[in-house]
């Protein structure tokens, strides 16, 4: 049987990391806004909060990973000892780094911490591999574009390295990040942390031809040829800026990808060699992190049981908000199978994140749960826990008075609600009514050796 590869899982917050920690993850990675490429919805700008993160992983017998892969410019080197030297004394098992002055400086201020060549570094082929091994690093985490075989050629090419991948979350429009759109609209810099994500944009699509003022003519038929052979682009918030673009179709997020998903080769990449499957989201949210982390532990623990797939995973995770989902480079595809031209939102799915179970009264049989999104008597719920995941309708509901009441609104209640005493510190989803599944049967438990 293969070897089950680490599954790695992003915390941008304490929260995060202990949802991703209950429902299997082997290793969480995050980082300090300055140096790790996430400057919003990042809590480990506060030092206290990285610590109990990385406390926490280490508790449970996991890893932390720091990652501090921004590729700097000058201005950040002057105190980047300064920054990190405190990080560093929290004890993250690896740090995640991209730029080689950066790596060279840690290493000589850091022998004894290894170092993961970062996805940022776009690493190709075996031979960068190699170069990079010969250097002293532990870990390459291969870029997004790489096939399946070529993974491959490179674990066989390689063996003394050790290699991670993604496997799921968003994709960049770039080689794995490394965009300038957001540094040419914005002045905000995606290799500094700060991308505003310009590839999900909404942009009109103009002719290259004009009206008798000279101002150009919009598009409005799909398939309209202008006669000057070319197309303009304007993005929303920028009104009268043009720009040339060859495009055809009427594809309004020109530059989105879909999300990655490749849960169904989470087999071949262990039969591979891979040592890490990597999941993207820092800026997500907890429940993001336990649902899919959830999914992939049972992926892997079947890949290493020589359990076939169970392709009920795929409702599992489409049911979460996306921008769609592509198995990206790991099969060759035609372009347009990757690209979301309808949105640039993420959408929801088929259940969404509705509570959180925090309390029982044992006396009046009801479990006390902090709302996140509206659910009503009668909606059909998931119970999600590490454990395995359970199916109820709400039958009965009452307000923190003890007043029976039929809805909970929205984020910031609590209410009472008629559920098992063992569900607390469960996550609540509620399905969407086209999700409904009647009698379904209860969701399978995780494998008796899931962490």
């Amino acid at each position: 049987m293969p070897t089950a590869p680490e599954l790695l899982a992003p915390a941008g917050s304490l929260a995060m990391a202990e949802a991703a920690i209950a429902y299997g993850a082997d290793a969480l990675y995050g980082g300090p806004p300055r140096y790790s490429l996430r400057a919003r919805n990042n809590e480990f700008g506060d030092t206290a909060r990285l610590g109990a993160a990385i406390a926490a992983a280490h508790a449970a017998g996991r890893r932390f990973y720091l990652v501090v892969n921004a590729l700097p410019h000058n201005g950040k080197l002057k105190s980047f000892h300064t920054d990190l030297a405190p990080l560093i004394a929290l004890g993250p098992d690896a740090l995640i780094m991209a730029d080689p002055g950066l790596i060279d400086l840690a290493r000589e201020a850091w022998p004894d911490v290894p170092i993961h060549l970062s996805v940022q570094a776009n690493t190709m082929n075996w031979a960068s591999v190699r170069f990079w091994h010969k250097l002293g690093i532990a870990r390459v985490i291969l870029s997004r574009e790489l096939s399946l075989d070529e993974i491959a050629e490179i674990r066989q090419r390689c063996p003394e390295t050790e290699l991670e991948v993604f496997i799921h979350g968003a994709l960049c429009i770039a080689h794995s990040g490394r965009c300038l759109l957001s540094g040419y609209f914005n002045r905000r810099d995606a290799n500094q942390g700060t991308c505003t994500n310009a590839c999900r944009w909404e942009y009109k699509i103009h002719a290259a031809t004009t009206d008798a003022s000279g101002d150009p003519l919009p598009f409005e038929t799909p398939l309209a040829s202008p006669a000057a052979g070319e197309w303009l682009i304007e993005e929303r918030e920028r009104p009268g800026e043009l720009m040339p673009i060859e495009e055809d179709e009427h594809g309004t997020y020109i530059l989105n990808s879909k999300d990655l998903r490749a849960i169904e080769h989470v087999a071949r990449l262990a039969a591979i060699g891979v040592d890490s499957l990597k999941i993207e989201g820092r800026t997500k949210s907890a429940y993001y992190a336990a649902r899919v982390t959830q999914c992939y532990r049972r992926a892997i623990d079947a890949a290493a049981a020589g359990r076939p797939f169970d392709a009920s995973l795929y409702a599992t995770l489409d049911a979460l908000a996306s921008r769609g989902y592509t198995d990206g480079f790991y099969q060759r595809h035609h372009a347009a199978a990757t690209q979301n031209y309808a949105s640039g939102a993420s959408a929801g799915g088929t259940s969404r994140y509705c509570g959180d179970v925090v309390n029982f009264d044992a006396a009046r049989g009801l479990a006390e749960v902090a709302v996140k999104n509206r659910f009503a008597v009668g909606d059909r719920l998931e119970i999600v826990q590490p454990a395995g995941n359970r199916q109820c309708h709400v039958e009965r509901m009452e307000d923190s008075f003890g007043a029976a009441i039929r809805v909970a609104p929205g984020d910031g209640h609590r209410v009472w609600v008629a559920l098992p005493a063992d569900a607390v510190g469960a996550l609540l989803a509620r399905f969407e009514p086209a999700a409904e599944t009647g009698n379904a049967p209860d969701l399978p438990p995780a494998a008796p050796d899931a962490r």
